[in-house]
């Protein structure tokens, strides 16, 4: 029954591999950005009265690594806000890419995401959109932070991975953090999984540390998140913190724990701001 479960999954993932193209920065779509921005602007500011606050922190021009906090499932209603604010404030023929995890990409339904900039969370994919003079959004915390349990709901938790960091020193990019409230009340969130996941194998097979457990509309009990659900119609807030130009604050050779605790603890402090000014969840 192991070796039948194994090849399962075995084919699960070659299916989903099949399913995401290569990354492709011209995919993104400038058009059709414009034609569908005003739509989608006017549903985010009415279902989750979406509020963007300090974009003018980004610089201008040039490459920059958007860092921000995940929340929300797999259906993260904090990213749509920010990439249709962003677009709206810079214009759409600024590139702007965001960074996802492969099951996004290649989930039924999803693939309009490409068309706005999204790409599979690879190194190669940040290098390439980087060098290309591209805004890149990157969640360090990836799946282990996106469903960490509602009660969790204010702790930034990336789980210690600094790879944004080496890529931000390798490229001389600044590093400007983002900091949103609000995705993780979109449903209620129990539990990450992870014995779930590493007892199916889903760790090694579908690169899944997490098989997370919710309750969430339509399902109910929602295991795995596989098929998304419907969020609630949580306020969303997010805040732009001023750029981090590494080796101007921490010399020639930054120590990476440093900046790590110091990306880190400003973010929380501005979660722990956010969160201070709401009265009740989901209400705001």
């Amino acid at each position: 029954m192991a070796g039948v479960a194994r090849g399962v999954l075995r084919g699960v993932r070659d299916v989903v591999q099949s399913r995401i193209p290569k990354a492709d920065l011209d995919e993104r779509d400038p058009d059709y950005i414009r034609e569908n921005l005003p739509r989608l602007w006017l549903l985010s500011s009415l279902y989750f009265r979406g509020e963007v606050r300090g974009l003018g922190n980004v610089p201008e021009t040039g490459p920059v690594l958007l860092v921000g906090n995940h929340s929300g499932g797999n259906l993260t209603p904090d990213t749509g806000v920010l990439m249709l604010a962003f677009s709206a404030y810079f214009g759409v023929e600024r590139r702007f890419h965001a960074l996802a995890h492969n099951l996004v990409l290649a989930a039924p339904g999803l693939g309009f995401l490409r068309r706005f900039g999204t790409v599979a969370a690879t190194p190669e994919n940040m290098e390439t959109a980087l060098r290309a003079g591209a805004a890149l959004l990157v969640y360090p915390g990836g799946d282990y932070e996106v469903h960490r349990p509602s009660w969790e709901r204010h702790t930034v938790d990336m789980g210690g991975r600094k790879g944004f960091i080496r890529e931000a020193l390798r490229h001389d990019v600044p590093i400007v953090p983002v900091v949103a409230i609000g995705g993780q009340e979109t449903a209620l969130f129990l539990s990450r999984g992870e014995g779930l996941a590493r007892s199916l194998m889903l760790d090694r097979i579908l690169r899944l540390k997490v098989l997370p457990i919710s309750i969430a509309v339509p399902w109910g009990l929602n295991i795995g998140d596989m098929l998304g659900h419907v969020p609630l119609p949580a306020k969303i807030v997010i805040e732009v913190l001023p750029p981090i130009h590494l080796r101007e604050e921490f010399g020639a050779e930054p120590d990476l724990d440093e900046v790590y605790d110091h990306v880190v603890r400003l973010m929380q402090e501005t979660l722990d701001a956010l969160a201070a000014e709401r009265r009740l969840p989901v209400i705001g």
